[in-house]
């Protein structure tokens, strides 16, 4: 979370996200889009620059109750809002036996929904694309392996890790910590994900990929602008990282492109598709418009060292000598 008092993230997110694409920007000023325009680095490039925020409750995909529908009316949204916020609220979760959860509603940053009913825009069902047929034995033999107790840190994902939560899983919202520093340099963007604390350094001065062998985490990005877009593009990732939920991620052979386009001092416009052919049947597109926070990103230390990772492998041997010994009996 940022300096800005946590307190305020909320009503501020909310009342800020409820403008978002697709209906608020038809409703943007002539004069705040200008201005917006006009806004340029001392070296001429669009600027991005920030603190920025994309919290908000509506879902990936869109649910299946919702059909065909793309777009909210201010009284559904308004209606929907109240009984996701309702659903989420964790300080109602009780806790049968010995049970532990893991925060409380204190820690949440949630917003509220916009307008639309899923952050997926493209196919236009708002839902993921099938998988291929590798990808589902793939993903099924990764549950069958993590369905039990951990047996090494192997079985739980790169979050739990403190590794990644992938791409383009670090530049979706989650439930707290939606917060993004973008800094720029003459040829370079830096942005710094707080979740994780993880920063893409992207080069926009036209140097070609890494060569096709070399695999990384986040992938290897390249910028450049398209009139008041920056565009970035990613290839390269390892297949280390192939998950889906908290963290997304396919593995090698993804390619993903990003568009940020800045459409008033307050607001960017955020939009990226995916296209992982070894894992999806077609590209898909996610828009998730980003708005302007003050103060700086804080660090989040993930598990201070991760020492929670120590926890859970100590705490799943321990269960089970626990179930030898009273099976011995």
């Amino acid at each position: 979370m940022t300096i800005t008092s946590r307190w305020f993230m909320g009503g501020l997110a909310a009342a800020a996200i409820v403008s978002w694409l697709p209906i608020a920007a038809a409703g943007q000023t002539a004069a705040a889009n200008t201005r917006a325009r006009s806004l340029k680095t001392p070296w001429g490039d669009p600027d991005l620059q920030g603190t920025w925020t994309n919290t908000t409750t509506t879902p990936l995909e869109r649910p299946r109750g919702a059909g065909d529908k793309a777009i909210l009316s201010e009284e559904e949204r308004t209606a929907e809002a109240k009984r996701v916020q309702a659903l989420g609220d964790h300080d109602k979760d009780t806790i049968p036996g010995d049970s532990i959860v893991s925060y409380n509603e204190f820690w949440f940053e949630k917003g509220t929904l916009n307008y639309r009913t899923s952050l997926i825009t493209d196919p236009p069902d708002g839902r993921l694309p099938p998988l291929t047929p590798a990808a589902q034995e793939r993903w099924a033999a990764q549950n069958q392996q993590r369905r039990g107790p951990a047996s090494s840190w192997l079985d739980l994902n790169t979050w739990n890790r403190c590794i990644s939560r992938g791409l383009p899983g670090a530049m979706l919202p989650g439930f707290y910590n939606h917060n993004y520093e973008i800094v720029q340099a003459p040829g370079y963007v830096a942005i710094l994900i707080e979740m994780i604390h993880e920063t893409r350094i992207i080069p926009l001065n036209g140097q070609p990929h890494l060569n096709e062998t070399v695999g990384q985490w986040l992938g290897d990005a390249r910028g450049h602008f398209e009139g008041n877009t920056l565009v970035v593009e990613t290839t390269n990732f390892n297949d280390k990282l192939f998950e889906r939920g908290g963290v997304n991620g396919f593995g090698a052979g993804t390619k993903l492109v990003e568009r940020y386009t800045r459409i008033a001092v307050d607001q960017l416009d955020y939009e990226f598709t995916v296209e992982a052919p070894n894992v999806f049947t077609r590209p898909w597109t996610v828009s998730t418009p980003m708005v302007k926070q003050s103060g700086d990103v804080l660090e989040y230390a993930c598990h201070e060292g991760n020492h929670a990772l120590v926890g859970i492998l100590s705490g799943a041997r321990a269960d089970e000598r626990k179930a030898a010994a009273k099976a011995a009996k």
